[in-house]
């Protein structure tokens, strides 16, 4: 699909060319003409155009003044220049204006039509090198967010690292982490207008967030923002140059904790609350975790505050004797986490029974209950991660902080909550190649597009995210549904780009960006190839 301007003062030559060349032989499908320089820096701001041919002599705006400007505005365009002169300065002035050819007058159709092949072949050549180059890039982007949440929800949830493989990933993902350095940890819940959001805006707040963070602590702070495996928010913090985490004292935190906050309720319109825990050796994270979290869960799902923790109490807190001796069964081999693992359902449910059991007999407090919570939770989160599902889709209630603190309120809710969560992960876990498991995986998949249409989105990135290998994930969704899933997403953007054209103002080149697409000609040539007629000709028809 290629798109070629003709410009010459004299109309007959254009008009030759245009009827008598076979352009659609050599992949042109829209020949545009224009008499002058001026005339043609106003075609092209309205269209997307590939190769102007040019004439040298022409009133007003030379051919050599039009392809330099061409080249300042639209250096993707290829410039042609065709005159009857064969004087050397010009073809060297061409040449300095990097035109890709210089023809004379009378024209051979053989020779343009040479030029304009080459002209065309080169073009194509630079499109490809620049998908590629971006698909690189996306999916490098995209696999590094995921790498990262991976990452830090396996570090929350106790996962064993070694300090060396732990250094070589947080290397290799670009986070700015330390792991032989103090570090401080930010557990954060959005409040106010936030709770009412659906998920796809939520997910803009975080990135938001994110970036408020970034902007408002990086200048002080190496930061590692995520959200967390429970439905949190969750910033690691560590000092800049020579200054270790151990001197972030409790006023520095405080300053930038509120002036974080500030900005978040400045710019977003919302609110939220906030954990702080003083500094506290790397390798206690999973501890230093579940005790913040217990703190914002407790602290209340409709409180706006910033809670600064006393970690060292925290973590050296243990609970009465009695409540001591229930929470044991939760931590004696065999482990909940290697029951599940093994599918040792039955087990697993006996487990439950023992701890609740032992539970029953002792006054519980409820940071006492949500230490089981909390232990039981990540029990499940392991198991479902491992085997390719997101658990908050098997049972929403029990990972969403806000329920989570009704969930709390006795043993025995939790009791229920969790022999029921048992119950649906044995019969999602022990069917995963039937029907139900592919068209779930199917849903998640067409979730992801329709939710993101303006995202880059790869098949690796959704293929990773249902946590599928991707020519496995592409071979199943052409079987369930007859379309591949390449085809499904390029149709999701064209069929917005068709709403968008039609029910906005939007400029191509925003409705472009909006999508994800990065150049407006190759978005152009994508919906033409989709509805046979480019943007612009479709919105004047419209």
């Amino acid at each position: 699909m290629i798109d070629i301007l003709l410009v010459d003062d004299e109309t007959y030559v254009t008009e030759s060319l245009e009827l008598t060349i076979p352009w659609g032989e050599l992949g042109v499908t829209t020949v545009l003409r224009a008499a002058s320089g001026k005339e043609a820096l106003e075609i092209m701001e309205e269209n997307a155009v590939d190769i102007v041919v040019t004439d040298i002599r022409m009133p007003g705006m030379s051919g050599l003044d039009l392809i330099a400007e061409v080249s300042k505005r639209w250096s993707h365009i290829r410039c042609i220049l065709l005159t009857g002169h064969s004087d050397f300065a010009y073809a060297k002035k061409a040449i300095q204006l990097q035109a890709a050819d210089y023809i004379l007058k009378p024209v051979n159709d053989d020779e343009f039509m040479g030029s304009v092949s080459a002209a065309i072949t080169s073009l194509r050549d630079e499109w490809d090198e620049f998908d590629k180059y971006h698909r690189l890039l996306y999916s490098r982007k995209s696999d590094y967010k995921i790498l990262r949440e991976n990452l830090m929800h396996d570090l929350l949830l106790g996962r064993e690292i070694t300090a060396r493989a732990l250094r070589e990933q947080l290397q290799q993902y670009e986070i700015h982490i330390d792991p032989e350095q103090s570090a401080v940890m930010m557990l954060i819940r959005l409040t106010g207008r936030f709770s009412s959001m659906d998920q796809q805006s939520l997910d803009l707040m975080d990135f938001a967030v994110g970036n408020i963070a970034e902007e408002v602590l990086g200048e002080q702070f190496n930061v590692w923002f995520g959200r967390g495996p429970h439905e949190c928010l969750v910033m690691f913090l560590q000092s800049q140059g020579q200054i270790e985490a151990p001197q972030m004292n409790l006023e520095t935190l405080r300053i930038s904790a509120e002036t974080f906050r500030e900005h978040v309720i400045r710019y977003l319109q919302g609110d939220l609350s906030m954990v702080v825990t003083p500094s506290f050796p790397f390798n206690e994270l999973t501890a230093a975790y579940r005790k913040s979290l217990g703190s914002l869960v407790l602290s209340g799902p409709e409180e706006h505050q910033i809670i600064y923790m006393d970690m060292d109490q925290a973590l050296s807190k243990r609970p009465d004797n009695d409540a001591t001796q229930a929470l044991e069964e939760l931590y004696k081999p065999p482990v909940l986490p290697q029951l599940l693992e093994t599918k040792q359902w039955e087990a697993a449910a006996r487990k439950l029974n023992t701890v609740f059991d032992a539970a029953e007999q002792v006054r519980l407090s409820r940071e006492h209950v949500y230490e089981m919570y909390l232990s039981v939770t990540n029990a499940f989160m392991y198991i479902a991660h491992k085997q390719g599902h997101l658990v908050h889709e098997i049972d929403h209630a029990g990972f969403d902080l806000l329920l989570a603190h009704q969930l709390i309120q006795s043993p025995e809710k939790l009791r229920r909550w969790a022999t029921e969560m048992l119950a649906k992960l044995q019969e999602e876990l022990s069917d995963q190649e039937g029907v139900q498991s592919r068209r779930h995986v199917i849903k998640q998949v067409q979730e992801l597009v329709t939710r993101d249409t303006g995202q880059d989105l790869s098949v690796k990135m959704i293929a990773d995210k249902v946590y599928l290998h991707p020519v496995y994930l592409s071979k199943i969704y052409k079987a369930e549904t007859g379309e591949g899933l390449g085809d499904y997403m390029i149709r999701m953007r064209m069929e917005r780009a068709l709403y968008l054209l039609k029910n906005s103002n939007k400029k191509i080149y925003e409705i472009t960006s909006e999508l994800g697409y990065q150049n407006p000609q190759y978005f152009s040539k994508m919906f033409k190839k989709h509805y046979g007629m480019t943007p612009n000709e479709f919105r004047d028809q419209a």
